[in-house]
């Protein structure tokens, strides 16, 4: 009878709002259900003026447009949001596992094998055992395309991870960091611990969808002797395996550098240091793991595409460092816009006979001309633009080469003709309208026209950047020393990343031998791994990290990454993001 009413206790959800750039935020939250129960949120019932959502272990990183929404706002959104997303991931935590499932057999003989035996205090092959009999899930999709973070029922299958990562890590590398399990799809950058392989094809641009796993399909590993012959799952939604051999096999060079269509208007003799095409890349393909890339400096492509009277987004030619050469195989207007490389054209390619080429102006290739750039002594990045742009077969709705995901045309060679794109209104289009946030189709504010070329960044000069700092500035046990001392870029800098060195940075007490879930990221991050030197993410970066972020460059001043050179010197200085309670 009597007896005092029960009161049903009530989760009361952690949301913390974070800055990461003036134009992102980050949400954390208690756990991955809830940070995925907050993405479906934003992509069912989107808010205008953000973009697309890129979600990690607990966290939900959210880039949005200042001048259409104000952060404050955004903030206060969020937290409610993400409160009702708490809700509905527990009432859905009792519902079965997805009936689909991705098999991988694996052959575990990964060179990391007996360091994570060393650190979960077993043998090699009680760590086979239990990874192979673990249950696995898909949490979410990072890192780099196709690569999905599983998370397993086996609590204490839980390692670090490797506290410098490696420069390449072979593409189909099976790995463990955290309490997570994963497929390298394509060979890249990575710190993750490498415990054995497989030749499941994890991740193809030709097929769709391109990647054989989404959040919420369940996998399972297979420990095999021989080469791996997996069974995934078949892209036409069933459930039925397809074999490995019935798959396209994995390559480790990007798409054809050109397509067949249009004129042929020029040819490289030579590439130089590196010569790519770009555009203004593929924004809004983060649920495959896809970053935006595009040109390292869009501020300069967009000049020299302007120039030649070409949308600001169409394709043209992106030379780092110079050497690169171009002949004329038919009358061609181009310009140039970034670094001055020296430019010089070559009449009927006669070495005697040259003149100078202007920066940031149209000017005219007769056939049989050869147009040759020299190292520039400021900047890194040279942007040759020609009248029609270039022609590429588009992968994922962009010309863009995403140096770290293998996508899009292959680095220039010599005796690549550069064709001339035919539909040119369709080189600068957003592929998804979810992306027109960040996507610029007019004039951004920021986007004045070619850069003055006397004030790129040049080696042993000091380059001022503006930071916001977070958003684990709280990491570091004196983050100033990010801001108080000069930084040098080093020579193993590429589109991916600038890697600094300076006087490391130290953890503070109660980071010591911590371990960040993996999180969003965006370029300007800048990420700093256990031995303390930053890296400066650049547009090709991957799209979730494992290591804290301390600071990111401001989106007004991301553009100018691309003509950082090895041996410049970086003084970055603070700024308050916008206000957001």
């Amino acid at each position: 009878m009597g007896g005092p009413e029960r009161v049903p206790l009530v989760r009361v959800f952690s949301v913390r709002v974070l800055p990461v750039r003036d134009d992102a935020l980050l949400v954390e939250v208690d756990d991955l259900a809830q940070a995925l129960a907050l993405h479906a949120s934003l992509r069912d019932d989107p808010v205008t003026g953000v973009g697309q959502p890129v979600p990690g272990a607990r966290t939900l990183l959210v880039p949005f447009d200042p001048w259409r929404l104000p952060a404050a706002r955004l903030a206060d959104e969020l937290r409610a949001r993400a409160a009702t997303a708490g809700r509905a991931a527990d009432e859905r935590a009792g519902e079965p596992a997805g009936a689909r499932l991705v098999e991988i057999p694996t052959v575990y003989d990964g060179e990391d094998l007996a360091d994570v035996a060393r650190l979960l205090a077993c043998s090699p092959e009680e760590v086979v055992r239990r990874h192979a009999g673990a249950s696995w899930v898909v949490g979410f999709v990072g890192f780099a395309p196709g690569f999905a973070y599983l998370t397993g029922d086996d609590e204490t299958l839980v390692v670090p991870r490797r506290e410098s990562p490696r420069t390449r890590v072979p593409a189909g590398s099976v790995a463990l960091a955290g309490p997570y399990s994963g497929v390298y799809p394509r060979s890249s950058p990575g710190g993750w611990q490498l415990v054995g392989r497989t030749d499941v094809v994890t991740w193809d641009a030709d097929r769709d969808p391109p990647t054989p796993w989404a959040p919420g399909d369940r996998v399972r590993f297979t420990a095999v002797r021989a080469a791996a012959r997996g069974a995934g799952l078949a892209h036409d939604g069933s459930s039925g395996p397809a074999r490995q051999s019935e798959l396209p096999p994995r390559t480790e060079t990007a798409g054809p550098t050109t397509s067949g269509r249009g004129l042929e208007v020029l040819e490289v003799v030579t590439p130089g240091l590196q010569a790519l095409v770009q555009d203004l890349g593929r924004p809004g393909l983060a649920h495959l793991g896809v970053s935006a890339s595009g040109a390292a400096d869009p501020r300069s492509l967009r000049a020299a595409n302007r120039a030649v009277g070409n949308p600001a987004g169409a394709a043209a030619v992106e030379a780092v460092g110079g050497g690169l050469r171009l002949r004329a195989r038919t009358d061609a207007v181009v310009a140039l816009a970034g670094a001055d490389a020296d430019a010089v054209v070559h009449r009927g390619g006669d070495p005697d006979d040259a003149r100078r080429a202007p920066l940031a102006r149209a000017f005219r290739l007769r056939a049989g001309d050869e147009l040759a750039l020299a190292a520039p002594a400021r900047g890194r990045r040279t942007y040759v633009a020609v009248r029609g742009g270039v022609a590429a077969t588009p992968v994922l709705g962009s010309r863009a080469t995403d140096t770290l995901a293998h996508l899009g045309p292959a680095p220039l060679a010599p005796g690549t003709p550069l064709r001339g794109e035919r539909d040119l209104g369709a080189c600068s289009r957003p592929k998804s309208p979810r992306s027109l946030a960040h996507h610029v189709l007019a004039v951004a504010v920021d986007d004045v026209g070619a850069p003055d070329v006397a004030a790129l960044p040049a080696p042993g000069e000091v380059t001022t950047l503006p930071v916001v700092l977070g958003p684990h500035d709280d990491w570091f046990a004196d983050p100033a020393a990010l801001v108080d001392q000069e930084w040098r870029v080093t020579d193993r800098s590429d589109r991916v990343g600038l890697r600094l060195d300076g006087a490391p940075l130290t953890r503070a007490a109660d980071a010591q031998g911590r371990e960040l879930p993996s999180e969003g990221c965006v370029t300007g991050a800048l990420q700093v791994p256990p031995d303390g030197l930053p890296v400066l993410f650049g547009v090709d970066h991957p799209l979730t990290g494992g290591y804290p972020v301390v600071a990111s460059v401001a989106s007004t001043h991301l553009w100018l990454l691309g003509q950082l050179p090895p041996g410049a010197l970086l003084r970055f200085v603070p700024v308050a993001p916008h206000p957001f309670g």
